[in-house]
Protein backbone atom coordinates (compact mmCIF):
# COMPACT_ATOMS: atom_id res chain seq x y z
CA UNK A 1 0.00 0.00 0.00
CA UNK A 2 1.55 3.45 -0.74
CA UNK A 3 0.58 6.68 0.17
CA UNK A 4 -2.79 8.09 -1.84
CA UNK A 5 -3.15 12.03 -1.29
CA UNK A 6 -6.96 12.19 0.28
CA UNK A 7 -8.18 14.72 -3.03
CA UNK A 8 -11.47 14.32 -2.25
CA UNK A 9 -11.14 15.50 1.40
CA UNK A 10 -9.43 18.28 0.32
CA UNK A 11 -12.09 19.90 -1.92
CA UNK A 12 -14.69 18.93 -0.11
CA UNK A 13 -13.36 21.35 3.06
CA UNK A 14 -12.38 24.03 0.44
CA UNK A 15 -15.19 24.43 -1.88
CA UNK A 16 -18.32 23.00 0.15
CA UNK A 17 -17.22 23.83 3.61
CA UNK A 18 -15.10 26.44 3.70
CA UNK A 19 -16.68 27.87 0.44
CA UNK A 20 -13.27 29.99 -0.42
CA UNK A 21 -14.86 31.39 -3.80
CA UNK A 22 -16.85 33.23 -1.76
CA UNK A 23 -13.39 35.71 -0.90
CA UNK A 24 -13.25 36.01 -4.82
CA UNK A 25 -12.61 39.88 -4.05
CA UNK A 26 -9.93 39.75 -2.37
CA UNK A 27 -6.19 40.06 -3.34
CA UNK A 28 -4.91 36.57 -2.77
CA UNK A 29 -8.50 34.53 -3.44
CA UNK A 30 -8.66 36.88 -7.00
CA UNK A 31 -6.70 33.91 -8.87
CA UNK A 32 -8.19 31.04 -7.18
CA UNK A 33 -11.19 30.11 -8.60
CA UNK A 34 -12.02 26.50 -7.46
CA UNK A 35 -11.27 25.14 -10.61
CA UNK A 36 -7.86 26.43 -10.32
CA UNK A 37 -7.72 24.79 -6.78
CA UNK A 38 -8.84 21.72 -7.86
CA UNK A 39 -6.22 21.82 -10.38
CA UNK A 40 -3.32 22.95 -8.12
CA UNK A 41 -4.50 20.41 -5.79
CA UNK A 42 -4.97 17.64 -8.46
CA UNK A 43 -1.42 18.53 -9.39
CA UNK A 44 0.07 18.31 -5.79
CA UNK A 45 -1.44 14.92 -5.59
CA UNK A 46 0.18 13.67 -8.90
CA UNK A 47 4.12 15.10 -7.22
CA UNK A 48 3.34 14.01 -3.70
CA UNK A 49 2.37 11.02 -4.71
CA UNK A 50 4.72 9.88 -7.64
CA UNK A 51 7.69 11.50 -6.69
CA UNK A 52 8.14 12.29 -3.02
CA UNK A 53 6.03 8.88 -1.22
CA UNK A 54 8.64 6.40 -3.09
CA UNK A 55 11.71 8.28 -1.68
CA UNK A 56 10.27 7.97 1.72
CA UNK A 57 11.51 4.13 3.13
CA UNK A 58 14.94 5.23 0.92
CA UNK A 59 15.22 8.60 2.74
CA UNK A 60 14.07 6.30 6.31
CA UNK A 61 16.83 3.44 5.32
CA UNK A 62 19.86 5.47 3.76
CA UNK A 63 19.62 8.76 5.90
CA UNK A 64 21.72 11.77 5.64
CA UNK A 65 25.92 11.70 5.21
CA UNK A 66 28.47 14.06 6.45
CA UNK A 67 31.70 14.49 5.07
CA UNK A 68 33.76 15.37 7.82
CA UNK A 69 36.70 17.30 5.68
CA UNK A 70 34.62 19.36 3.69
CA UNK A 71 31.63 19.54 5.92
CA UNK A 72 29.21 18.79 3.76
CA UNK A 73 25.97 16.62 3.74
CA UNK A 74 24.52 14.19 0.91
CA UNK A 75 21.11 13.49 1.35
CA UNK A 76 19.54 10.18 0.03
CA UNK A 77 19.48 8.87 -3.47
CA UNK A 78 16.65 10.38 -5.28
CA UNK A 79 16.43 13.69 -3.21
CA UNK A 80 18.09 16.16 -5.24
CA UNK A 81 16.19 15.14 -8.31
CA UNK A 82 13.13 15.18 -6.62
CA UNK A 83 14.06 18.86 -5.05
CA UNK A 84 14.89 20.11 -8.47
CA UNK A 85 11.52 19.01 -9.81
CA UNK A 86 9.67 20.28 -6.79
CA UNK A 87 11.04 23.52 -7.89
CA UNK A 88 10.79 23.61 -11.60
CA UNK A 89 6.80 22.96 -10.84
CA UNK A 90 6.75 26.47 -8.63
CA UNK A 91 5.66 24.43 -5.63
CA UNK A 92 7.90 26.04 -3.56
CA UNK A 93 6.37 29.87 -4.32
CA UNK A 94 2.80 29.00 -4.00
CA UNK A 95 1.83 31.47 -0.87
CA UNK A 96 4.77 33.35 -1.30
CA UNK A 97 4.44 37.21 -2.32
CA UNK A 98 4.46 38.03 -6.31
CA UNK A 99 6.53 40.90 -5.93
CA UNK A 100 9.15 39.05 -5.54
CA UNK A 101 8.06 36.01 -8.08
CA UNK A 102 5.71 34.20 -5.79
CA UNK A 103 2.28 33.18 -6.90
CA UNK A 104 0.56 34.68 -3.89
CA UNK A 105 -2.01 32.15 -3.42
CA UNK A 106 -4.52 31.49 -0.90
CA UNK A 107 -2.10 29.91 2.54
CA UNK A 108 -5.03 27.64 2.82
CA UNK A 109 -4.12 26.44 -0.65
CA UNK A 110 -0.74 26.19 -0.24
CA UNK A 111 -1.57 23.74 3.28
CA UNK A 112 -2.95 21.30 0.93
CA UNK A 113 0.16 20.96 -0.94
CA UNK A 114 2.09 20.92 2.62
CA UNK A 115 -0.28 18.03 4.06
CA UNK A 116 0.17 16.05 0.86
CA UNK A 117 4.22 16.62 0.77
CA UNK A 118 4.68 15.46 4.98
CA UNK A 119 2.56 12.40 4.32
CA UNK A 120 4.44 11.22 1.43
CA UNK A 121 7.71 12.30 3.27
CA UNK A 122 7.96 13.96 5.84
CA UNK A 123 11.96 14.65 6.20
CA UNK A 124 12.26 15.82 2.18
CA UNK A 125 8.85 18.12 2.95
CA UNK A 126 11.29 19.69 5.58
CA UNK A 127 13.81 21.45 3.63
CA UNK A 128 10.88 23.49 1.40
CA UNK A 129 9.18 24.03 4.62
CA UNK A 130 11.57 25.66 7.14
CA UNK A 131 13.25 27.84 3.79
CA UNK A 132 9.53 29.39 3.80
CA UNK A 133 9.78 30.15 7.41
CA UNK A 134 12.99 31.73 7.11
CA UNK A 135 11.59 33.49 3.94
CA UNK A 136 8.90 34.53 6.16
CA UNK A 137 10.87 36.30 9.06
CA UNK A 138 12.54 38.28 6.23
CA UNK A 139 9.39 39.12 4.10
CA UNK A 140 8.52 40.67 7.83
CA UNK A 141 11.73 42.51 9.51
CA UNK A 142 13.88 43.19 6.24
CA UNK A 143 15.61 45.86 4.68
CA UNK A 144 14.51 46.59 1.10
CA UNK A 145 18.10 45.05 -0.09
CA UNK A 146 18.03 42.33 2.44
CA UNK A 147 14.51 41.41 0.81
CA UNK A 148 15.81 42.08 -2.79
CA UNK A 149 18.74 40.29 -2.22
CA UNK A 150 17.26 36.71 -0.28
CA UNK A 151 13.41 36.10 -1.07
CA UNK A 152 13.05 35.93 -4.91
CA UNK A 153 15.52 32.99 -4.62
CA UNK A 154 14.41 31.47 -1.56
CA UNK A 155 10.98 31.77 -3.42
CA UNK A 156 12.10 29.58 -6.35
CA UNK A 157 13.71 27.70 -4.01
CA UNK A 158 17.67 27.88 -5.86
CA UNK A 159 18.15 29.03 -2.17
CA UNK A 160 17.18 27.42 0.93
CA UNK A 161 16.52 28.86 4.94
CA UNK A 162 17.38 27.84 8.33
CA UNK A 163 16.06 28.65 11.75
CA UNK A 164 18.95 28.42 14.63
CA UNK A 165 17.81 28.51 18.09
CA UNK A 166 18.61 26.20 20.13
CA UNK A 167 22.05 25.92 21.81
CA UNK A 168 23.69 22.99 23.85
CA UNK A 169 22.65 24.21 26.87
CA UNK A 170 19.24 26.06 26.02
CA UNK A 171 16.44 25.31 23.85
CA UNK A 172 13.39 26.45 25.22
CA UNK A 173 14.47 29.41 27.52
CA UNK A 174 16.23 31.22 25.29
CA UNK A 175 17.18 33.86 27.70
CA UNK A 176 19.95 31.66 28.02
CA UNK A 177 21.57 31.62 24.47
CA UNK A 178 25.27 32.99 24.51
CA UNK A 179 26.03 33.00 20.64
CA UNK A 180 27.71 36.58 20.47
CA UNK A 181 27.65 39.08 17.63
CA UNK A 182 30.05 41.63 17.17
CA UNK A 183 29.73 44.78 15.18
CA UNK A 184 32.00 45.36 12.25
CA UNK A 185 33.28 48.92 10.66
CA UNK A 186 31.25 47.58 7.83
CA UNK A 187 27.77 47.28 9.62
CA UNK A 188 28.40 43.50 9.51
CA UNK A 189 28.34 41.40 12.39
CA UNK A 190 31.29 38.94 13.05
CA UNK A 191 29.19 35.78 14.76
CA UNK A 192 30.25 32.87 16.95
CA UNK A 193 28.44 29.82 18.87
CA UNK A 194 26.99 26.76 18.15
CA UNK A 195 23.90 25.93 17.49
CA UNK A 196 22.55 22.53 17.67
CA UNK A 197 19.17 20.54 16.39
CA UNK A 198 19.44 22.80 13.21
CA UNK A 199 16.92 20.80 10.11
CA UNK A 200 18.11 21.09 6.92
CA UNK A 201 20.96 23.00 8.13
CA UNK A 202 23.49 21.54 5.67
CA UNK A 203 22.65 20.02 2.44
CA UNK A 204 23.51 19.19 -1.20
CA UNK A 205 20.04 20.17 -2.81
CA UNK A 206 20.39 24.00 -3.24
CA UNK A 207 22.93 26.53 -4.11
CA UNK A 208 22.88 28.34 -1.10
CA UNK A 209 21.69 28.23 2.73
CA UNK A 210 20.07 31.05 4.48
CA UNK A 211 21.02 30.97 7.68
CA UNK A 212 18.69 32.65 10.14
CA UNK A 213 20.49 33.37 13.87
CA UNK A 214 19.61 34.30 16.76
CA UNK A 215 22.84 35.94 18.87
CA UNK A 216 23.52 38.26 21.16
CA UNK A 217 24.89 41.85 20.46
CA UNK A 218 28.08 42.51 22.96
CA UNK A 219 26.86 44.39 25.41
CA UNK A 220 23.13 43.78 24.88
CA UNK A 221 20.41 43.12 28.10
CA UNK A 222 20.46 40.16 29.63
CA UNK A 223 17.77 37.62 28.81
CA UNK A 224 14.98 37.83 26.12
CA UNK A 225 15.48 41.26 25.81
CA UNK A 226 19.00 41.04 24.64
CA UNK A 227 18.44 38.91 21.27
CA UNK A 228 18.43 39.70 18.10
CA UNK A 229 18.20 37.96 14.64
CA UNK A 230 20.97 37.34 11.95
CA UNK A 231 21.11 36.29 8.39
CA UNK A 232 24.19 34.18 8.27
CA UNK A 233 24.66 32.61 4.83
CA UNK A 234 26.74 29.95 3.47
CA UNK A 235 28.01 31.69 0.37
CA UNK A 236 27.69 35.19 0.08
CA UNK A 237 25.25 36.79 -2.88
CA UNK A 238 26.93 38.52 -5.66
CA UNK A 239 25.14 41.47 -6.86
CA UNK A 240 23.88 39.87 -9.89
CA UNK A 241 22.00 37.34 -7.57
CA UNK A 242 24.84 34.43 -8.08
CA UNK A 243 26.21 32.90 -5.36
CA UNK A 244 29.76 34.49 -4.08
CA UNK A 245 32.54 33.48 -2.07
CA UNK A 246 32.11 30.57 0.99
CA UNK A 247 31.00 32.54 4.60
CA UNK A 248 34.24 30.45 5.96
CA UNK A 249 33.02 30.68 9.46
CA UNK A 250 29.25 28.83 9.17
CA UNK A 251 29.94 25.30 9.08
CA UNK A 252 27.97 21.53 9.57
CA UNK A 253 30.30 20.09 12.52
CA UNK A 254 27.35 17.29 13.15
CA UNK A 255 24.88 15.36 12.47
CA UNK A 256 22.02 13.71 14.99
CA UNK A 257 21.54 10.05 14.88
CA UNK A 258 17.62 10.65 15.50
CA UNK A 259 14.37 8.26 15.99
CA UNK A 260 12.94 9.26 12.60
CA UNK A 261 13.11 11.86 9.52
CA UNK A 262 16.38 10.21 8.79
CA UNK A 263 16.73 11.72 5.24
CA UNK A 264 16.62 15.40 6.79
CA UNK A 265 19.92 16.65 7.84
CA UNK A 266 19.90 17.73 11.42
CA UNK A 267 22.96 19.11 12.39
CA UNK A 268 25.04 20.94 14.68
CA UNK A 269 25.97 24.54 13.06
CA UNK A 270 29.67 25.66 14.24
CA UNK A 271 29.52 29.84 13.92
CA UNK A 272 32.95 30.94 14.48
CA UNK A 273 33.44 34.49 13.38
CA UNK A 274 31.00 33.81 11.03
CA UNK A 275 29.81 36.89 8.54
CA UNK A 276 25.94 37.89 9.50
CA UNK A 277 23.72 40.54 8.85
CA UNK A 278 20.98 42.30 11.35
CA UNK A 279 17.23 41.40 10.44
CA UNK A 280 15.44 44.30 11.57
CA UNK A 281 16.06 46.50 15.09
CA UNK A 282 18.58 45.34 17.86
CA UNK A 283 17.35 43.19 20.75
CA UNK A 284 14.17 42.64 18.48
CA UNK A 285 15.00 39.37 16.71
CA UNK A 286 13.09 36.82 19.52
CA UNK A 287 9.75 38.76 18.02
CA UNK A 288 11.13 38.05 14.72
CA UNK A 289 12.19 34.41 15.20
CA UNK A 290 7.96 34.05 16.33
CA UNK A 291 6.81 35.10 12.78
CA UNK A 292 9.35 31.85 11.87
CA UNK A 293 8.17 29.73 15.34
CA UNK A 294 4.27 30.20 14.64
CA UNK A 295 4.38 29.51 11.12
CA UNK A 296 6.48 26.24 11.67
CA UNK A 297 4.13 25.69 14.62
CA UNK A 298 0.93 25.35 12.60
CA UNK A 299 3.28 23.13 10.04
CA UNK A 300 3.90 20.84 12.53
CA UNK A 301 0.38 20.59 13.71
CA UNK A 302 -0.11 19.59 10.08
CA UNK A 303 2.52 17.09 10.41
CA UNK A 304 0.57 15.06 13.21
CA UNK A 305 -2.32 15.39 10.59
CA UNK A 306 -0.21 13.91 8.13
CA UNK A 307 1.74 11.51 9.06
CA UNK A 308 -1.44 10.04 11.05
CA UNK A 309 -3.15 10.11 7.50
CA UNK A 310 -0.46 8.11 5.40
CA UNK A 311 -0.43 5.78 8.73
CA UNK A 312 -4.01 5.38 8.26
CA UNK A 313 -4.40 4.76 5.00
CA UNK A 314 -1.69 1.35 5.82
CA UNK A 315 -3.46 0.16 8.21
CA UNK A 316 -6.84 0.20 6.45
CA UNK A 317 -5.46 -1.44 3.59
CA UNK A 318 -4.11 -3.98 5.93
CA UNK A 319 -7.29 -4.72 8.13
CA UNK A 320 -9.06 -5.10 4.59
CA UNK A 321 -6.07 -7.79 3.45
CA UNK A 322 -5.44 -9.71 6.44
CA UNK A 323 -7.17 -12.75 7.52
CA UNK A 324 -7.73 -13.72 11.20
CA UNK A 325 -10.25 -15.00 12.98
CA UNK A 326 -13.79 -15.02 12.24
CA UNK A 327 -16.30 -12.32 12.92
CA UNK A 328 -18.73 -12.63 16.19
CA UNK A 329 -21.76 -12.89 14.45
CA UNK A 330 -20.63 -15.71 11.91
CA UNK A 331 -17.71 -15.75 9.04
CA UNK A 332 -17.72 -12.92 6.09
CA UNK A 333 -15.16 -14.50 4.41
CA UNK A 334 -17.05 -17.77 4.11
CA UNK A 335 -15.00 -19.30 0.90
CA UNK A 336 -11.55 -18.07 2.94
CA UNK A 337 -10.39 -19.94 5.83
CA UNK A 338 -10.48 -16.51 7.89
CA UNK A 339 -12.19 -12.68 7.80
CA UNK A 340 -10.34 -9.83 7.21
CA UNK A 341 -9.91 -8.19 10.72
CA UNK A 342 -11.40 -5.13 9.38
CA UNK A 343 -14.75 -7.31 10.31
CA UNK A 344 -13.68 -6.97 14.62
CA UNK A 345 -15.07 -4.08 16.76
CA UNK A 346 -11.88 -3.09 18.35
CA UNK A 347 -10.06 -2.71 14.76
CA UNK A 348 -12.85 -0.86 13.76
CA UNK A 349 -12.69 1.27 16.89
CA UNK A 350 -8.88 2.15 16.10
CA UNK A 351 -9.88 2.81 12.37
CA UNK A 352 -12.48 5.22 12.81
CA UNK A 353 -10.87 6.77 15.75
CA UNK A 354 -8.10 6.98 13.23
CA UNK A 355 -10.41 8.57 10.82
CA UNK A 356 -12.18 10.81 13.22
CA UNK A 357 -9.67 12.89 14.90
CA UNK A 358 -7.76 13.22 11.29
CA UNK A 359 -10.54 14.50 9.25
CA UNK A 360 -11.64 16.41 12.03
CA UNK A 361 -8.21 18.04 12.72
CA UNK A 362 -7.47 18.49 9.11
CA UNK A 363 -10.78 20.92 8.92
CA UNK A 364 -9.64 22.12 12.00
CA UNK A 365 -5.94 23.54 10.09
CA UNK A 366 -7.85 24.52 7.02
CA UNK A 367 -10.51 26.72 8.87
CA UNK A 368 -7.25 28.20 10.86
CA UNK A 369 -5.14 28.66 7.97
CA UNK A 370 -8.43 30.57 6.12
CA UNK A 371 -8.32 32.80 9.03
CA UNK A 372 -4.86 33.35 8.35
CA UNK A 373 -5.13 34.31 4.62
CA UNK A 374 -8.45 36.71 5.94
CA UNK A 375 -6.06 38.53 8.31
CA UNK A 376 -3.60 39.98 5.71
CA UNK A 377 -6.41 40.03 3.17
CA UNK A 378 -9.29 41.37 4.30
CA UNK A 379 -10.99 44.97 3.74
CA UNK A 380 -12.85 45.05 6.96
CA UNK A 381 -10.66 45.90 10.15
CA UNK A 382 -13.10 43.63 12.23
CA UNK A 383 -12.37 40.47 10.51
CA UNK A 384 -8.66 41.35 10.14
CA UNK A 385 -8.95 41.64 13.76
CA UNK A 386 -10.75 38.37 14.70
CA UNK A 387 -9.01 36.40 12.58
CA UNK A 388 -5.43 37.28 14.18
CA UNK A 389 -7.11 36.47 17.85
CA UNK A 390 -7.53 33.41 15.90
CA UNK A 391 -4.01 32.49 14.50
CA UNK A 392 -2.75 33.62 17.98
CA UNK A 393 -5.13 31.66 20.29
CA UNK A 394 -5.34 28.88 18.24
CA UNK A 395 -1.76 28.06 16.95
CA UNK A 396 -0.68 26.50 20.40
CA UNK A 397 -4.24 24.01 20.46
CA UNK A 398 -3.43 22.92 17.10
CA UNK A 399 0.54 22.17 17.21
CA UNK A 400 0.10 20.13 20.58
CA UNK A 401 -3.58 18.41 20.62
CA UNK A 402 -2.78 17.47 16.20
CA UNK A 403 0.90 16.33 17.28
CA UNK A 404 0.09 14.08 20.33
CA UNK A 405 -3.28 12.89 18.63
CA UNK A 406 -1.62 12.11 15.78
CA UNK A 407 1.28 10.27 16.83
CA UNK A 408 -1.84 8.03 18.46
CA UNK A 409 -2.87 7.29 15.43
CA UNK A 410 0.00 6.53 14.25
CA UNK A 411 0.45 3.70 17.29
CA UNK A 412 -3.16 2.73 16.34
CA UNK A 413 -2.00 2.35 12.68
CA UNK A 414 0.75 -0.31 14.37
CA UNK A 415 -1.81 -1.65 16.67
CA UNK A 416 -3.86 -2.71 13.90
CA UNK A 417 -1.03 -3.94 11.92
CA UNK A 418 0.20 -6.39 15.44
CA UNK A 419 3.11 -8.13 14.79
CA UNK A 420 3.90 -6.49 11.45
CA UNK A 421 3.52 -3.29 12.49
CA UNK A 422 6.62 -3.60 14.64
CA UNK A 423 8.87 -4.98 11.94
CA UNK A 424 10.38 -2.58 9.12
CA UNK A 425 8.83 -4.73 6.51
CA UNK A 426 5.49 -2.88 7.05
CA UNK A 427 5.40 1.25 6.42
CA UNK A 428 4.20 1.68 9.95
CA UNK A 429 6.67 2.36 12.01
CA UNK A 430 8.45 4.58 10.31
CA UNK A 431 5.25 6.47 10.70
CA UNK A 432 5.20 6.11 14.38
CA UNK A 433 9.17 7.46 14.50
CA UNK A 434 8.82 10.53 11.92
CA UNK A 435 5.78 11.49 13.66
CA UNK A 436 7.45 11.29 17.24
CA UNK A 437 9.78 14.19 16.91
CA UNK A 438 6.36 16.75 16.27
CA UNK A 439 5.34 15.94 19.85
CA UNK A 440 8.51 17.94 20.58
CA UNK A 441 10.14 20.64 18.33
CA UNK A 442 9.21 24.41 17.88
CA UNK A 443 8.29 23.97 21.46
CA UNK A 444 7.58 20.89 23.18
CA UNK A 445 3.71 20.12 23.66
CA UNK A 446 3.84 21.11 27.62
CA UNK A 447 4.81 24.43 26.70
CA UNK A 448 2.64 24.83 23.92
CA UNK A 449 0.00 24.03 26.90
CA UNK A 450 1.47 26.19 29.11
CA UNK A 451 1.67 28.91 26.35
CA UNK A 452 -1.52 28.58 25.57
CA UNK A 453 -3.45 29.25 29.55
CA UNK A 454 -0.48 31.67 30.54
CA UNK A 455 -0.46 33.96 27.64
CA UNK A 456 -3.03 33.40 24.33
CA UNK A 457 -6.16 33.12 27.10
CA UNK A 458 -6.04 36.51 28.63
CA UNK A 459 -4.54 38.35 25.40
CA UNK A 460 -6.57 41.41 25.21
CA UNK A 461 -8.63 40.77 27.75
CA UNK A 462 -9.59 37.08 26.85
CA UNK A 463 -11.13 38.72 23.50
CA UNK A 464 -9.84 35.52 21.04
CA UNK A 465 -11.70 33.06 23.28
CA UNK A 466 -14.54 35.46 23.80
CA UNK A 467 -14.75 35.62 20.31
CA UNK A 468 -14.76 31.59 19.54
CA UNK A 469 -17.62 31.20 22.30
CA UNK A 470 -19.57 33.60 20.44
CA UNK A 471 -19.02 32.13 17.23
CA UNK A 472 -20.04 28.87 18.42
CA UNK A 473 -23.11 30.05 19.87
CA UNK A 474 -24.09 32.06 16.96
CA UNK A 475 -23.68 28.53 14.81
CA UNK A 476 -25.70 26.63 17.65
CA UNK A 477 -28.84 29.08 17.44
CA UNK A 478 -28.35 29.73 13.70
CA UNK A 479 -28.66 25.60 13.27
CA UNK A 480 -30.78 24.65 16.55
CA UNK A 481 -34.12 23.78 14.25
CA UNK A 482 -32.17 21.82 11.97
CA UNK A 483 -33.39 18.35 12.78
CA UNK A 484 -30.58 16.37 10.68
CA UNK A 485 -27.80 18.38 12.42
CA UNK A 486 -29.12 18.53 16.06
CA UNK A 487 -27.23 15.65 17.54
CA UNK A 488 -23.85 17.35 16.20
CA UNK A 489 -25.18 20.97 17.70
CA UNK A 490 -26.30 19.55 21.15
CA UNK A 491 -22.49 17.78 21.12
CA UNK A 492 -21.06 21.02 20.32
CA UNK A 493 -22.47 23.41 22.92
CA UNK A 494 -22.21 20.25 25.24
CA UNK A 495 -18.77 20.47 24.62
CA UNK A 496 -18.01 24.34 24.35
CA UNK A 497 -19.94 24.97 27.91
CA UNK A 498 -17.31 22.54 29.44
CA UNK A 499 -14.63 24.28 27.88
CA UNK A 500 -16.08 27.58 28.97
CA UNK A 501 -16.29 26.06 32.56
CA UNK A 502 -12.65 24.94 32.26
CA UNK A 503 -11.57 28.44 30.94
CA UNK A 504 -13.41 30.39 34.15
CA UNK A 505 -11.81 27.57 36.58
CA UNK A 506 -8.77 29.05 35.06
CA UNK A 507 -9.24 32.39 35.11
CA UNK A 508 -10.23 31.75 38.83
CA UNK A 509 -7.58 29.73 40.11
CA UNK A 510 -4.55 30.11 37.88
CA UNK A 511 -3.88 33.53 39.13
CA UNK A 512 -4.07 32.85 42.79
CA UNK A 513 -1.68 30.02 42.36
CA UNK A 514 0.63 29.46 38.97
CA UNK A 515 1.00 25.91 39.41
CA UNK A 516 -2.98 25.56 39.05
CA UNK A 517 -2.29 26.84 35.79
CA UNK A 518 0.33 24.49 34.65
CA UNK A 519 -1.11 21.46 36.02
CA UNK A 520 -4.11 21.95 34.10
CA UNK A 521 -2.70 23.31 31.22
CA UNK A 522 -2.01 19.84 28.78
CA UNK A 523 -5.73 18.76 29.86
CA UNK A 524 -7.39 22.53 28.61
CA UNK A 525 -5.37 22.22 25.30
CA UNK A 526 -6.99 18.46 24.97
CA UNK A 527 -10.44 20.21 26.12
CA UNK A 528 -9.98 23.11 23.52
CA UNK A 529 -8.32 21.02 20.61
CA UNK A 530 -12.28 18.33 21.16
CA UNK A 531 -14.15 21.53 20.77
CA UNK A 532 -12.60 22.81 17.63
CA UNK A 533 -12.81 19.33 16.27
CA UNK A 534 -17.07 19.25 17.52
CA UNK A 535 -17.31 22.72 16.03
CA UNK A 536 -15.68 21.20 12.52
CA UNK A 537 -17.50 18.10 12.29
CA UNK A 538 -21.04 20.14 12.78
CA UNK A 539 -19.66 22.35 9.99
CA UNK A 540 -18.82 19.18 7.61
CA UNK A 541 -22.28 17.36 8.68
CA UNK A 542 -23.80 20.72 7.83
CA UNK A 543 -22.50 20.51 4.32
CA UNK A 544 -22.40 16.70 3.55
CA UNK A 545 -26.38 17.19 4.44
CA UNK A 546 -26.81 19.93 1.95
CA UNK A 547 -25.30 17.65 -0.86
CA UNK A 548 -27.25 14.75 0.66
CA UNK A 549 -30.79 16.78 0.46
CA UNK A 550 -30.09 17.99 -3.35
CA UNK A 551 -29.97 14.23 -4.15
CA UNK A 552 -26.62 13.40 -3.91
CA UNK A 553 -26.00 9.42 -3.89
CA UNK A 554 -22.64 9.56 -3.00
CA UNK A 555 -21.50 8.11 -0.52
CA UNK A 556 -18.59 10.25 0.48
CA UNK A 557 -21.52 12.40 1.79
CA UNK A 558 -22.85 9.92 4.01
CA UNK A 559 -19.93 8.73 5.18
CA UNK A 560 -18.60 11.79 6.62
CA UNK A 561 -22.06 11.74 8.93
CA UNK A 562 -21.28 8.33 10.33
CA UNK A 563 -17.59 9.44 11.37
CA UNK A 564 -19.07 12.35 12.60
CA UNK A 565 -21.37 10.57 14.88
CA UNK A 566 -18.81 8.14 15.94
CA UNK A 567 -16.49 11.47 16.68
CA UNK A 568 -19.45 12.36 19.04
CA UNK A 569 -20.23 9.06 20.41
CA UNK A 570 -17.10 7.23 20.71
CA UNK A 571 -14.31 10.47 20.79
CA UNK A 572 -16.02 13.78 22.36
CA UNK A 573 -16.51 12.07 25.99
CA UNK A 574 -13.16 12.61 26.54
CA UNK A 575 -13.56 16.39 27.58
CA UNK A 576 -15.77 15.84 30.31
CA UNK A 577 -12.74 13.71 31.31
CA UNK A 578 -10.14 16.52 31.02
CA UNK A 579 -12.44 18.93 32.65
CA UNK A 580 -12.38 16.91 35.74
CA UNK A 581 -8.74 16.99 35.90
CA UNK A 582 -7.61 19.95 35.37
CA UNK A 583 -10.54 21.08 37.60
CA UNK A 584 -8.51 18.89 40.67
CA UNK A 585 -5.59 21.82 40.48
CA UNK A 586 -2.10 20.92 41.35
CA UNK A 587 -2.10 20.49 44.90
CA UNK A 588 -1.44 16.38 43.90
CA UNK A 589 1.02 17.13 40.76
CA UNK A 590 3.20 19.25 43.39
CA UNK A 591 2.85 17.23 46.72
CA UNK A 592 5.61 15.23 46.09
CA UNK A 593 9.31 16.19 47.04
CA UNK A 594 11.69 16.28 43.96
CA UNK A 595 13.21 12.99 46.12
CA UNK A 596 10.25 10.54 46.22
CA UNK A 597 10.49 10.45 42.38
Amino acid sequence: MTYQPPVRDHMFLLRDVLDIEQYGNLPAFADASIDVVEQIVEGAAQFTGEVLAPLNSVGDKTGCKLDPVTNTVTTPPGFKEAYKALCEGGWTGLGSDPAYGGQGLPHVVNLSFSEMSSSANMAFSMYPGLAHGAYSAIHTGGTDDQKQTYLPKMITGEWTGTMNLTEPHCGTDLGLLRTKAVPQADGSYKITGQKIWISAGEHDMSDNIVHLVLARIEGAPAGVKGISLFIVPKFFPNADGSVGARNEGAKCVGLEEKMGIHGNATCVMQYDDAEGYLIGEENSGLKLMFVMMNEARLGVGLQGVAQAEAANQAAVAFAKDRLQGRSLTGPKNADGPADPIIVHPDVRRLLLENKAIIEGGRAFLFWTALHGDLAHAHPDEAVRTKAEDYMGLLTPVLKGYLTDRGFQVCSNAVQVHGGSGFTEHFPVSQYLRDCRIALIYEGTNGVQALDLVGRKLAAKGGRGVMTFFQEIDQFVGENDGDAELKPFIDALAATKAQLQDGTMWLMQNGLQNPDNAGAASTDYMHLFGLTGLAYMWALMVKAANAKIAEGSTDPFFTTKVATARYFIERVLPDAGAHLAKLKTGSATLMALPAEAF
